[in-house]
């Protein structure tokens, strides 16, 4: 089988040389990213492909390219749906995609090319979830809390800094004989994905398909670029989280756990764990992801760890109307509230389906 080219060069004229490619086409996609310049696993191939392979996206990522490798980049996935109509997304289902580019026009270019497109698509909008470093003079759609950990100062250091309360739970769960397992392991991934659903019914939403934790492990953890923490007591599985890593970062993607055991505090053992083995490895920075403001108890665990908060803006763009537009709808309090009573079997079958439309 013969290999796809690389990415053409960026051109030597004035103007920009933009393209527009799809990851899964340069065999050599990663190695063009350099993880120092701000991509993460989320701007990876495998993630394009998780996406592309679960939900039937169409990838659409807007490339300058310098002497290195990728020097500037837009990813975005075309999602199409009859329910919720055609747009473009950079990403769906990630926290934030950070668009790379190296100075302001480059942003503008790449920003131009994606709006072309979109018109001859017939998006709706277009979708950033990142960006405020160039669009901060635009009305955002939505704001997140990010919290990001610097392991780069060792295990004894990022203990130390931790809040009390959060080293007296790590200590009341190794006190109840909690114990963590670190693997990239299918049996891992399913543990999560039994955990996950349960996790979900409470919160009022129906887990993601199974198809697309399958893909994530295929993809991802069994190929080391991730993991999956669990926490057992007496040989039972209660609480999971999973982990992706990528240059020396690393992204607490989900969380589940079983809420009978949750006075054990397994929780925030298998996070600890986590961080100790990310530091073991000599990754750089731990990316806890985004929390809704509103969600204090989530805000709160996460700061617990000494990490340190930011806000991310996300960005909506009707093509329509040519304007930015704000409030980000999200989903309905009454939704949740039916999806909670609903028996476990009907919510994954209605995760099956709607999550392609949601992204």
């Amino acid at each position: 089988m013969s290999r796809s080219p690389t990415l053409p060069a960026k051109s030597n004229s004035i103007m920009l040389d933009v393209k527009i490619v799809r990851p899964s086409d340069h065999p050599d996609w990663n190695t063009l990213l350099d993880a120092e310049a701000g991509f993460s696993i989320f701007h990876t191939a495998e993630w394009a492909d998780i996406l592309t392979r679960s939900y039937g996206y169409r990838p659409a990522y807007f490339v300058c390219r310098g002497e290195k490798g990728v020097e500037s980049l837009l990813a975005v996935m075309e999602v199409k749906s009859r329910l919720t109509g055609i747009r473009g997304v950079s990403l769906p289902f990630t926290d934030a995609c950070e668009p790379v580019a190296a100075d302001a026009q480059t942003f503008q270019k790449l920003w131009d090319q994606a709006v072309s497109l979109g018109r001859k698509r017939k998006w709706k909008y277009l979708e950033i979830r990142g960006g405020q470093s160039h669009l901060a003079d635009k009305p955002s759609s939505a704001v997140h809390i990010g919290h990001r950990l610097d392991l780069a100062r060792g295990t004894d250091a990022v203990y130390a800094g931790l809040r009390d309360s959060t080293r007296r739970n790590i200590k009341k769960a190794r006190s109840e004989k909690v114990e963590v397992n670190i693997a990239n392991t299918l049996p891992a991934m399913e543990d999560f994905c039994r955990l996950n659903a349960m996790t979900r019914k409470e919160h009022g939403l129906p887990p993601q398909p199974r198809r697309f934790f399958q893909q994530l492990y295929d993809r991802v953890i069994s190929r080391d670029m991730g993991f999956v923490a669990r926490a057992s007591v007496a040989n039972t599985i209660v609480a999971a989280n999973v982990y992706l890593h990528f240059g020396r970062e690393v992204v607490y993607k989900y969380g589940a756990s079983d809420k009978q055991f949750q006075h054990l505090r397994a929780n925030n053992l298998v996070m600890w764990e986590s961080i100790k083995w990310s530091c073991d490895r000599g990754f750089q920075s731990l990316n806890f992801g985004r929390t809704e403001p509103e969600h204090k108890g989530l805000l709160q665990f996460k700061a617990g760890w000494g990490a340190n908060p930011y806000q991310i803006f996300y960005y909506r763009y009707d093509l329509k109307k040519k304007v930015f537009v704000a409030d980000l709808p999200g989903v309905h309090p009454l939704a949740k509230k039916v999806f909670n009573k609903l028996p476990s079997p009907v919510l994954k079958t209605l995760g099956g389906f709607l999550y392609r439309h949601m992204g």
